[in-house]
């Protein structure tokens, strides 16, 4: 593997998750893999659990981390091709990609989409140009269109919590405030695909995600029917991809509570986080054994630490 920028990249899952089980049996046994090595974290929007949990994935290697928020501490940089730079940006991506690369033996990068340029959002334009002109191996840390680390941890707390061979795992729209990227469900929706589970997305008309990547998965408009017997729930919001970017539904109905929740075959209930607490899940559920969202977040390391051994033994 020569990178981790989309859960595409993954050849064998099977193979993948048996080395994160390893690693989370004992996440210092590979220590000295990563010994004189850096990894360079480049952030262009927040984190929380993607920043931590992936400076303990390196740590537990032995590597050395190297942290930058480029929006507030770095230069602007260009990344068209050809462009008279007497604008804004200071610096183009050619160089800065090839600099940093002489700096670490590892690049991981947090991109978010613009939500108002589908094209632009959809060229990845941040994460492929650092993989077209770095050096090294790139990491996406979640960008405009996917987030492959929180899908791969979302597939190990799977496997892990899972009561019988082939789990039924419905991916649930919700209501936000906010318009939110389509990344962490993009990416879900191609983990469970390479997965043995019964998979059905439901969300309101008019929230269909990209078509070439939910193809072949069944969508239900009715969130009563989709959660009937399910197994595993996975809330999250996305903006719409159609009306790209906008919020066109807002209904509370599609809040996950108690009354949907009992249609469930006693459903452990997932969110990547941060969690809208009574927008997007209630209270009751959240604080409840059924919540995975602890144990999942805390499998962030995990899957971060098998991606990094992965790229470190290629």
């Amino acid at each position: 593997m020569k990178k981790y920028t989309s859960v595409d990249d993954i050849q064998d899952l099977k193979e993948f998750l048996e080395l994160a089980k390893k690693i989370k049996a004992d996440p210092l046994a590979n220590k000295k893999l990563g010994k004189d090595k850096t990894i360079g974290l480049l952030f262009f929007n927040p984190s929380l659990r993607t920043r931590l949990s992936t400076q303990k994935a390196a740590q537990n290697l032995g590597m050395e981390c190297m942290v930058m928020n480029l929006n507030t501490e770095g230069w602007t940089l260009e990344f068209g091709d050809g462009e008279v730079m007497n604008g804004a940006a200071s610096e183009h991506i050619k160089e800065a990609a090839q600099v940093v690369s002489q700096y670490c033996d590892i690049i991981a990068i947090r991109s978010f989409p613009t939500l108002k340029d589908k094209e632009k959002d959809e060229a990845e334009t941040v994460i492929s140009s650092f993989v077209k002109y770095a050096s090294v191996p790139v990491i996406s840390l979640e960008g405009a269109t996917e987030h492959p680390l929180q899908a791969l941890a979302d597939a190990l707390t799977i496997e892990e919590y899972k009561t019988k061979e082939r789990p039924k795992v419905v991916l649930s729209w919700a209501p936000h405030p906010k318009a939110l990227p389509q990344s962490v469900p993009n990416s879900f929706v191609k983990m469970m695909k390479k997965m043995d589970v019964d998979f059905i997305i439901t969300h309101p008309k008019g929230y269909e995600l990209n078509p070439s990547i939910t193809e072949g998965v069944t969508i239900e408009h009715n969130q009563e029917t989709a959660f009937q017997g399910a197994d595993f729930i996975y809330a999250k919001n996305w903006s719409s991809y159609n009306d790209y970017g906008q919020i066109t539904n807002q209904d509370p109905q599609w809040t996950i509570g108690k009354k949907q929740m009992e249609l469930t075959n006693n459903a452990k209930f997932m969110h990547c986080l941060p969690v809208r607490r009574n927008v997007i899940v209630t209270d009751e559920i959240l604080d409840s054994e059924a919540s995975l969202v602890i144990p999942e977040a805390n499998n962030r390391t995990f899957s971060a630490q098998a991606v990094i051994t992965k790229l470190l033994t290629q």
